[in-house]
Formats: C-alpha cells, sequence, structure tokens
C-alpha cells in the first residue's frame, strides 16, 4: 500500500526565553498560580524580525537537513497557522520560494491548535492519491501578536515557536511505517468559548485572543480522549501498542486527565509545555520534533498525535516512524 512516511523532523524558536518570574513584573500573576494551573513555566516570544514566516522556514529547513533531501524535491507545503504573515498570500508560498520549490503546491490551513493534524491529514490523502510526492508539514504561530497583555488570564498561556516534518509517498507493507489512520472534527456551536475578536470582514482589525478557560478544559479532556478511541478502532491496534502520545500542548492537566481517561502510563506521553506553553497550531510538531532529538522517539514507533482548538476543531492521527 502507499502510505505516507515521516522521513524527518525539524523545529525553531524565537531567540527570547521568557519566564514566569519575569512576566510578573508585567502582569498582574505569579510563577506559582501559572505552574500550579498549567504546568507551564516558561515560553518564546518573538522578536524583532521574527514572524511566523521565519520561523516556519527555519523549522522547515531543520526537517529537510534531518531527512537529508533537498528543498527543491519538495512538491507540497501544506502550513498551518492562525497567526499568518499576512491575510494573503498564504505564509506556505512564502516558505516555498525561501526553500526553492516553486511550482509545486502550497497553502495554509487554519484550525488554530489542531491545525498540524489538519495540515497532516490533508497532506497524506495528497501523497496517498498521487497528486503528491514528498511534502513539508508545517505548524508556525507568533501567537504573542494577538494577546492581551492586560488579560493575565490568558496572555500565560501562550508563546510562538514552529515544527515541521518531510512526509514522502512510499510503498509500504501493513505493518511498516506511515500515516495509518486519521480522524478529524468541528463544532462550531462553542465559537464563543475561544475565539479571536476580529477580523478582515468584521472589523478590519486582527483582534486578540478570548478564552474561557474552564469551559475549554472540559471539552477538551472528552473530546481528545473520544477521538483517540476513534481512530484506534479503525486499526487493529490498541491503547497498550502506543508508544508515545504526542499530544497539543495546552496545559499540563488535560495532558495528565486525557492519558488518565485512557489508562495510559504518564510516562507515554509526551511533554513540553513546560517549556515552549501553548504554541498553538505548532505545538505538536514541536513536540514530536523535541522527543526525536532527545531519543525518546525511535524509528519503528507507533506514535500518536493529537489536538483540540478554537472552533471547536480536534483530531487525532496515528503513525509508525
Amino acid at each position: 500500500m502507499i502510505r505516507s512516511v515521516v522521513c524527518g523532523s525539524g523545529s525553531a524558536l524565537p531567540g527570547a526565553a521568557v519566564t514566569n518570574a519575569e512576566l510578573e513584573q508585567r502582569v498582574d500573576t505569579t510563577d506559582a498560580w501559572i505552574v500550579e494551573r498549567t504546568g507551564i513555566r516558561q515560553r518564546y516570544i518573538a522578536g524583532e524580525g521574527e514572524t511566523t514566516s521565519t520561523l516556519a522556514i527555519e523549522a522547515a529547513r531543520n526537517a529537510l537537513d534531518a531527512a537529508g533531501i533537498e528543498g527543491s524535491t519538495i512538491d507540497l507545503i501544506v502550513l498551518a497557522t492562525a497567526t499568518p504573515d499576512q491575510t494573503f498570500p498564504a505564509t506556505a508560498t512564502i516558505v516555498q520560494d525561501a526553500l526553492g520549490c516553486n511550482g509545486g503546491i502550497a497553502f495554509d490551513v487554519a484550525a488554530v491548535c489542531s491545525g498540524f493534524l489538519y495540515a497532516l491529514a490533508t497532506a497524506d490523502s495528497m501523497l496517498r492519491t498521487g497528486m503528491a510526492k514528498r511534502a513539508l508539514v508545517i505548524g508556525a504561530e507568533t501567537f504573542s501578536r494577538i494577546l492581551d497583555w492586560e488579560d493575565r488570564t490568558t496572555c500565560v498561556l501562550f508563546g510562538d515557536g514552529a515544527g515541521a516534518i518531510v512526509l514522502e509517498a512510499r510503498e509500504c507493507a501493513a505493518d511498516g511505517p506511515g500515516v495509518i489512520a486519521t480522524r478529524l472534527h468541528a463544532d462550531g456551536a462553542h465559537n464563543e468559548l475561544l475565539y479571536v475578536d476580529g477580523g478582515p470582514s468584521t472589523t478590519g482589525t486582527v483582534g486578540m485572543l478570548r478564552m474561557k478557560g474552564r469551559e475549554v478544559f472540559r471539552h477538551a479532556v472528552v473530546n481528545l480522549s473520544t477521538v483517540l478511541e476513534e481512530t484506534l478502532a479503525g486499526t487493529d491496534y490498541t491503547a497498550a501498542d502506543i508508544d508515545w502520545v504526542v499530544p497539543h500542548q495546552a496545559n499540563a492537566r488535560i495532558l495528565e486527565a486525557t492519558a488518565r481517561k485512557l489508562g495510559l502510563p504518564p510516562g507515554k506521553v509526551v511533554v513540553t509545555v513546560d517549556r515552549h506553553a501553548n504554541t498553538s497550531a505548532a505545538s505538536v510538531p514541536l513536540a514530536f520534533d523535541t522527543a526525536v532529538k532527545d531519543g525518546r522517539i525511535k524509528p519503528g514507533d507507533l506514535v500518536m498525535f493529537e489536538a483540540m482548538g478554537g472552533g471547536f476543531t480536534w483530531g487525532a492521527s496515528l503513525v509508525r516512524i
């Protein structure tokens, strides 16, 4: 069968790490309050000259280096972001030009924190049907640019960054590497729980992030555990077969609750929220690359990606590395 195989991964972070102690100087909060409720100890904030595209380009180049291939061989770029450089054109086209793979397919997807899962599913479908042979799937965000720094309940939660993987269409055995199963969902009825209060066709401004954290938490635990079970149900695998869960890094308490609901030991869950905070669409690939680089995730491992974001959108993908 034709499968989309992960050939390499890469990530990028802004130069400035901002600790909770530093945030205490500008926001009415404390390190103890943030750590107790979220597990976050620091985040990276984009500075002058650092944008969604510059982070995406760096992450993409690192992924290409890890895969040992040239950027010119990429014929598909799917970039997930809620903070593009411009309203249009797509930030993916800026990445494409920087990598020298002009002429192929390049576009953005917007599913907020679930964006990488949506981008992965889209690229996987296009590779399996022959529309492309080699793809870059990227999640990149500069969420610090849409935060209300007067709202202490939200501004402490987010950070900036990017992550990327190279996917290649290959003939594989049923138990071989590649994307095995993906399930995606959305429910627009919950728009008011997590959204940005602006947009080109409504206010003409970018707007700022607004969130009702307690309600989001409740939906996240239920939706994520359900979609993980649903994704496994379409395969020959069970939760016990999973080597690693790479979740969206929104909140340490959500990660712990989801693992408990599935009966997964905490040691199987990749956690980077303490270092990176919530980087939205960049969260999953950034955590994945971290675990690959430090040796936790190895070739042959069975990995479950999962995420939930504003919209609501949510999804999961089972991948043999």
